[in-house]
């Protein structure tokens, strides 16, 4: 009877959670992601020239979420970085992918000069500083 009673409370459970609305939800019915999100997708894009993520190089300044869109502002190691173009076209696809629905602007900054104590602690450990 326990076994019955504990299976009938998940169906009913799932049955609940499937039916409930999001509670970050916009009005098209997609879910709204939050800048955590989307720093945790650009994680997916990865500096060819160190072979570190952007976020933990502490290349990504500002993630701002919208009404309608994402707007990251973002910079390089050096302004004579030769990877730039790409990594920032890598930016825009992922974007692109995961988040379709989501117009994005990327804007690369040079202010303030990107500097190795931007990065994730674990980064730096990992280069050894």
């Amino acid at each position: 009877m326990v076994d019955a009673t504990i299976k009938l409370y998940l169906f009913y459970s799932f049955k609940i959670t499937m039916h409930s609305t999001p509670p970050e939800t916009d009005l098209a019915g997609a879910s709204r992601p939050d800048a955590d999100a989307v720093r945790a997708l650009l994680r997916q894009v990865i500096d060819p020239e160190v072979g570190a993520n952007i976020v933990d190089m502490g290349l990504i300044y500002e993630v701002a979420v919208g009404a309608d869109n994402i707007q990251i502002k973002m910079t390089m190691t050096s302004p004579a970085c030769p990877m730039g173009e790409m990594i920032l076209d890598d930016v825009r696809a992922v974007l692109a992918d995961e988040l379709p629905d989501w117009q994005a602007e990327v804007a690369l900054v040079w202010e303030p000069p990107w500097n190795p104590s931007m990065m994730s602690e674990r980064t730096r450990q990992n280069f050894g500083w």
